[in-house]
Protein backbone atom coordinates (compact mmCIF):
# COMPACT_ATOMS: atom_id res chain seq x y z
CA UNK A 1 0.00 0.00 0.00
CA UNK A 2 1.35 3.39 -1.01
CA UNK A 3 1.43 6.16 1.52
CA UNK A 4 0.60 9.73 0.66
CA UNK A 5 2.64 12.61 2.04
CA UNK A 6 1.51 14.01 5.35
CA UNK A 7 1.82 17.77 5.67
CA UNK A 8 0.98 20.41 8.24
CA UNK A 9 -1.80 22.56 6.80
CA UNK A 10 -1.57 26.30 7.36
CA UNK A 11 -4.65 28.48 7.47
CA UNK A 12 -4.69 31.14 4.79
CA UNK A 13 -6.75 34.33 5.34
CA UNK A 14 -9.74 32.95 3.41
CA UNK A 15 -9.65 29.74 5.47
CA UNK A 16 -9.49 31.69 8.74
CA UNK A 17 -12.45 33.81 7.66
CA UNK A 18 -14.55 30.77 6.73
CA UNK A 19 -13.69 29.11 10.06
CA UNK A 20 -14.65 32.21 12.06
CA UNK A 21 -17.90 32.70 10.12
CA UNK A 22 -18.76 29.01 10.58
CA UNK A 23 -18.24 29.23 14.33
CA UNK A 24 -20.39 32.38 14.48
CA UNK A 25 -23.16 30.67 12.49
CA UNK A 26 -22.94 27.63 14.79
CA UNK A 27 -23.46 29.85 17.85
CA UNK A 28 -26.26 31.79 16.11
CA UNK A 29 -27.96 28.52 15.12
CA UNK A 30 -27.95 27.27 18.72
CA UNK A 31 -29.11 30.67 20.01
CA UNK A 32 -31.95 30.70 17.50
CA UNK A 33 -32.92 27.16 18.50
CA UNK A 34 -33.04 28.03 22.20
CA UNK A 35 -35.04 31.17 21.42
CA UNK A 36 -37.52 29.22 19.30
CA UNK A 37 -37.86 26.54 21.98
CA UNK A 38 -38.96 29.22 24.42
CA UNK A 39 -41.32 30.99 22.01
CA UNK A 40 -42.88 28.13 20.04
CA UNK A 41 -46.17 26.45 20.90
CA UNK A 42 -46.20 22.77 21.86
CA UNK A 43 -46.87 21.60 18.26
CA UNK A 44 -44.70 22.72 15.34
CA UNK A 45 -44.10 21.68 11.73
CA UNK A 46 -41.56 18.85 11.73
CA UNK A 47 -41.54 17.96 8.04
CA UNK A 48 -41.90 19.87 4.80
CA UNK A 49 -42.74 18.39 1.40
CA UNK A 50 -40.81 19.03 -1.83
CA UNK A 51 -42.78 22.24 -2.38
CA UNK A 52 -41.70 23.51 1.02
CA UNK A 53 -45.14 23.17 2.66
CA UNK A 54 -45.49 21.77 6.16
CA UNK A 55 -46.99 18.28 5.91
CA UNK A 56 -46.35 16.82 9.36
CA UNK A 57 -46.50 18.28 12.85
CA UNK A 58 -45.04 17.19 16.16
CA UNK A 59 -43.64 18.20 19.53
CA UNK A 60 -41.53 21.36 19.63
CA UNK A 61 -38.67 19.41 21.22
CA UNK A 62 -38.01 17.86 17.80
CA UNK A 63 -36.53 21.19 16.72
CA UNK A 64 -33.46 20.21 18.78
CA UNK A 65 -32.59 17.68 16.08
CA UNK A 66 -31.94 20.53 13.66
CA UNK A 67 -28.87 21.99 15.42
CA UNK A 68 -27.61 18.65 16.71
CA UNK A 69 -27.14 17.14 13.22
CA UNK A 70 -25.09 19.98 11.72
CA UNK A 71 -23.07 20.31 14.93
CA UNK A 72 -22.08 16.65 14.65
CA UNK A 73 -21.30 17.14 10.93
CA UNK A 74 -19.30 20.28 11.68
CA UNK A 75 -17.20 18.51 14.32
CA UNK A 76 -16.73 15.46 12.10
CA UNK A 77 -15.66 17.43 9.04
CA UNK A 78 -13.39 19.62 11.16
CA UNK A 79 -11.68 16.52 12.55
CA UNK A 80 -11.47 14.97 9.09
CA UNK A 81 -9.73 18.11 7.81
CA UNK A 82 -6.75 17.25 9.99
CA UNK A 83 -6.03 14.17 7.87
CA UNK A 84 -6.22 15.16 4.20
CA UNK A 85 -3.87 12.33 3.26
CA UNK A 86 -6.68 9.80 3.84
CA UNK A 87 -8.99 11.30 1.18
CA UNK A 88 -9.37 9.93 -2.31
CA UNK A 89 -7.96 12.22 -5.00
CA UNK A 90 -8.37 12.35 -8.76
CA UNK A 91 -4.62 12.45 -9.24
CA UNK A 92 -1.72 10.61 -7.65
CA UNK A 93 -0.53 12.54 -4.61
CA UNK A 94 3.20 13.13 -4.29
CA UNK A 95 5.50 15.63 -2.58
CA UNK A 96 5.14 18.09 -5.48
CA UNK A 97 1.35 18.33 -5.56
CA UNK A 98 0.31 17.37 -2.03
CA UNK A 99 0.25 20.89 -0.59
CA UNK A 100 -1.96 22.17 -3.41
CA UNK A 101 -4.29 19.15 -3.48
CA UNK A 102 -4.69 19.02 0.30
CA UNK A 103 -5.33 22.75 0.61
CA UNK A 104 -8.06 22.71 -2.04
CA UNK A 105 -9.90 19.74 -0.50
CA UNK A 106 -9.57 21.09 3.04
CA UNK A 107 -10.99 24.41 1.84
CA UNK A 108 -13.91 22.63 0.19
CA UNK A 109 -14.77 20.88 3.46
CA UNK A 110 -14.59 24.21 5.27
CA UNK A 111 -17.05 25.71 2.79
CA UNK A 112 -19.28 22.63 3.02
CA UNK A 113 -19.33 23.07 6.79
CA UNK A 114 -20.37 26.69 6.35
CA UNK A 115 -23.08 25.84 3.81
CA UNK A 116 -24.49 23.05 5.99
CA UNK A 117 -24.65 25.35 9.01
CA UNK A 118 -26.35 28.07 6.95
CA UNK A 119 -28.94 25.65 5.54
CA UNK A 120 -29.87 24.26 8.95
CA UNK A 121 -30.02 27.73 10.49
CA UNK A 122 -32.30 28.72 7.62
CA UNK A 123 -34.54 25.69 8.29
CA UNK A 124 -34.78 26.55 12.00
CA UNK A 125 -35.67 30.15 11.19
CA UNK A 126 -38.27 29.16 8.60
CA UNK A 127 -39.77 26.56 10.94
CA UNK A 128 -40.19 29.26 13.55
CA UNK A 129 -41.63 31.75 11.05
CA UNK A 130 -44.03 29.10 9.71
CA UNK A 131 -45.20 28.24 13.20
CA UNK A 132 -45.96 31.85 14.12
CA UNK A 133 -47.70 32.42 10.77
CA UNK A 134 -45.23 34.75 9.09
CA UNK A 135 -44.50 32.30 6.25
CA UNK A 136 -46.31 29.27 4.92
CA UNK A 137 -43.37 26.86 4.84
CA UNK A 138 -39.89 26.69 3.45
CA UNK A 139 -41.02 27.81 0.01
CA UNK A 140 -40.71 26.04 -3.33
CA UNK A 141 -37.27 27.62 -3.85
CA UNK A 142 -35.73 26.02 -0.74
CA UNK A 143 -34.76 22.69 -2.32
CA UNK A 144 -33.22 24.12 -5.53
CA UNK A 145 -31.27 26.78 -3.61
CA UNK A 146 -30.01 24.17 -1.14
CA UNK A 147 -28.84 21.88 -3.96
CA UNK A 148 -27.04 24.75 -5.68
CA UNK A 149 -25.37 25.87 -2.43
CA UNK A 150 -24.13 22.34 -1.76
CA UNK A 151 -22.96 21.87 -5.36
CA UNK A 152 -20.92 25.07 -5.71
CA UNK A 153 -18.01 24.06 -3.42
CA UNK A 154 -17.84 20.62 -5.05
CA UNK A 155 -17.80 22.00 -8.60
CA UNK A 156 -15.17 24.62 -7.74
CA UNK A 157 -13.03 22.01 -6.00
CA UNK A 158 -13.14 19.58 -8.91
CA UNK A 159 -12.21 22.32 -11.38
CA UNK A 160 -9.31 23.47 -9.18
CA UNK A 161 -8.03 19.93 -8.61
CA UNK A 162 -7.94 19.31 -12.34
CA UNK A 163 -5.72 22.36 -12.87
CA UNK A 164 -1.97 21.99 -12.74
CA UNK A 165 -1.39 25.19 -10.73
CA UNK A 166 0.52 25.23 -7.49
CA UNK A 167 -0.28 28.64 -5.99
CA UNK A 168 -3.25 29.03 -3.69
CA UNK A 169 -4.69 32.28 -2.38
Amino acid sequence: METTPSIKSTLLPLDKTVEIVSKIILVVMWGLTIYTMIKLPATIPIHFNANGQADNFGDKATILILPILPTIMYLGLTMLNRYPQVYNYMTKINEDNSQYQYTIVIRMLRFMNLVILLIFTWIILLTYLTTIGVTSGLGFWFLPVTLVLLSIPIIITISLLLKKKSNIT
